[in-house]
């Protein structure tokens, strides 16, 4: 089957021949008969299958007929990230070369004035993010009362950045005499419940099973360790070792971890963009654009790349972080192999991560093989320039302030012994006393003092003889209760000399 047997308009057949593109995918062959007839479409399929497509080709025959007015789109296709947005925009300027039709785009990072300009001229597609086409409407620029056509694409993805409280509410402002399309490639419960609320007897198309690779795709994972700057020696190694490698994305589970890793392989020679949410529109868009161009063979990237990006000749997709989520690594491996190319696919596992490789393969219906070869990596070969910072975090969690804990106990046996509560004078004077005498001699003084009774301050606070400490005894009082020179049975300080008060005082 060829597009022109979909019942297309003729500016449109002759955009897409303009294309190259001559034999329709199967969600295209499917779905835009029942677009064009003005019914709800349910579309179901895998990534990389033209989806996008399969609703900008038959929109743009639709729109061939009638006009847009001031505030008014006649058409709104809502999209989870500013990149599908600003992708499907160029489907449009693709495919309606040949029309006079006012495309417009509402995206964070973009100034209300100038988007605000474009809706007082009249739109007659509107793309939008939901989080700012709200802002539009309670604003009181934008009426969605003249929308004849709702597009939610990427179904999935919006449930999993929470925008479904929106989409409700965006669907209470347009028309309830609308046509909708749902398109997404997973369907959790949860998308069930939408579609059902808000679909009139949809036709469901679905021309492969939900949450399903492509088989083009060669998957396998990789084992690492648990330390951050293994996984990284261990990417940095299979970028260098990979076969036909001509570009590759790096996904992350964070942002930070994102800048972290395009930062350490800036600073091994690779060369590399990074792609977040945190990163202003241009600066996303000068990423993309440079990897898209070929001018960056490598995109580190969170999940915000992951969902509907058509980069068709991504050759390697490498999972540095293991999504959370099963459906995040259907997304993310259909980066590769798309429209009936290969690709290939590399997961980084650590131990940690063996429960969601057993959720994915169970989610896919598949194993994932382990690669073959020796990934282990060994402490000689680690990360040299971002190790010292992480056993410097973890010696200051152990010993505080810095210092490891044997080196604390190190300084600690090189202090002064009256620092750690010991006399000097009395330790001196009982070496100096036991170095003076023969061995035979200490062992009968030991002898007679363990079989004579001790005498601590408890006992000599009892004892009568005992006097207090601010009225001593006489001196030859004193050394007849004692034997001379032995002095061991006292504290400290009590052999220190006391002073007598005056008579009188």
């Amino acid at each position: 089957m060829s597009f022109s047997d979909l019942g297309l308009s003729e500016k449109v057949l002759a955009a897409v021949a303009a294309t190259g593109y001559t034999t329709p995918t199967p969600i295209q062959e499917q779905a835009i008969p029942h677009v064009l007839a003005r019914k709800d479409v349910l579309g179901i399929a895998q990534t990389g299958t033209g989806k996008t497509a399969a609703f900008v080709l038959p929109m743009l025959t639709i729109l061939e007929k009638g006009r847009a007015r001031a505030r008014m789109p006649r058409t709104l296709i809502l999209e989870p990230t500013r990149e599908l947005a600003a992708q499907v925009k160029e489907n449009f300027d693709r495919y309606g070369a040949g029309q006079k039709l006012n495309v417009a785009l509402l995206i964070g990072g973009v100034s209300f004035g100038d988007q605000d300009a474009k809706l007082t001229r009249g739109v007659d597609v509107l793309i939008a993010t939901p989080g700012r086409l709200l802002d539009h409407t309670e604003r009181g620029g934008l009426l969605l009362t003249g929308v004849e056509l709702l597009v939610i694409d990427e179904a999935d993805r919006m449930l999993d950045m929470g925008f479904i409280p929106d989409i409700e509410r965006v669907c209470k402002l347009v028309p309830f005499t609308r046509q909708t399309l749902f398109f997404t490639a997973t369907m959790p419960p949860e998308i069930r419940r939408i579609t059902e609320a808000f679909l009139h007897n949809p036709q469901k198309v679905e021309v492969s099973k939900p949450a399903t690779t492509a088989v083009t795709v060669t998957q396998s994972q990789v084992p690492a360790g648990r330390e951050a700057h293994e996984k990284r020696e261990l990417l940095r190694r299979l970028l260098r070792e990979a076969k036909d490698l001509k570009n590759a994305i790096i996904f992350c589970n964070r942002k930070r971890e994102v800048a972290i890793v395009h930062k350490s392989l800036q600073k091994h020679g690779f060369s590399v963009g990074a792609l977040h949410g945190d990163m202003d529109q241009p600066a996303r868009m000068a990423a993309l654009e440079q990897f898209r161009k070929g001018e960056l063979p490598l995109l580190v990237a969170s999940d915000v790349a992951a969902r509907g990006l058509d980069i068709p000749e991504v050759s390697h997709v490498f999972n540095f972080d293991v999504p959370h989520h099963p459906d995040d690594y259907v997304h993310r491996v259909g980066r590769t192999g798309r429209a009936g190319r290969t690709g290939t696919a590399i997961s980084i596992v650590t131990p940690l991560d063996q429960k969601s490789m057993v959720a994915i393969e169970k989610l896919i219906g598949q194993s994932i093989p382990r690669a073959e070869g020796d990934f282990e990596i060994h402490a000689e070969a680690s990360d040299g320039a971002e190790r010292p910072r992480e056993s410097r975090g973890r010696e200051r969690s152990r010993g505080g302030r810095g210092k490891p804990q044997r080196g604390r106990d190190r300084e600690r046996s090189h202090e002064p012994r009256e620092a750690r509560g010991e006399t000097r004078h009395a330790s001196e004077a009982k070496s100096s006393s036991e170095a003076r005498q023969p061995a035979e001699a200490r062992h009968r003084s030991d002898d007679k003092r363990r079989a004579e009774p001790r005498h601590d301050a408890r006992q000599q606070s009892n004892n009568s003889h005992v006097p207090s400490i601010g009225r001593p005894e006489p001196r030859r009082q004193r050394e007849a209760d004692s034997e001379p020179g032995d002095h061991s049975h006292l504290p400290a300080f009590l052999l220190r000399p006391v002073r007598s008060s005056p008579a009188g005082a």
